[in-house]
């Protein structure tokens, strides 16, 4: 009998196991950079103490990468280059800066300074 009751169980396993990987539903890993860019801002929140208001370093199209570095331990990372440059029309209203932080005194990383990487155009 307890063999039949693990069979069982074993076979109700793998009927919820199928029906459940029907449903999910992946994103294509060429959309990847696509879907972070659509989710996140561009900018990491810093102003570049220049222009009040974050500025864009257009890199070529194919980088992927870039290198952020700090002061202290642990100091530098790796992170992928998700946004891409692009001239649309964002409407009327609301230009201009707003609910940035300027540039620290002491900054402690490079994202502090307010110069992002922006992927160019294709």
């Amino acid at each position: 009998m307890t063999k039949f009751t693990t069979l069982l169980a074993l076979a109700a396993g793998v009927v919820v196991a199928t029906i459940s990987a029907d449903s999910a539903q992946a994103i294509d890993p060429y959309n990847w950079a696509g879907h972070r860019a659509a989710c996140t801002n561009w900018h990491g929140g810093y102003a570049h103490s220049a222009y009040g208001q974050p500025v864009a370093l257009v890199v070529p199209p194919t980088a992927q990468l870039q290198t952020n570095w700090g002061w202290g331990v642990g100091s530098s990372r790796i992170s992928r280059i998700d946004h891409q440059f692009g001239r649309d029309y964002p409407g009327q209203g609301g230009f201009g800066g707003g609910g940035f932080q300027m540039t620290p005194r002491w900054p402690h990383d490079t994202t502090n300074m307010g110069v992002y990487y922006v992927r160019g155009p294709w």
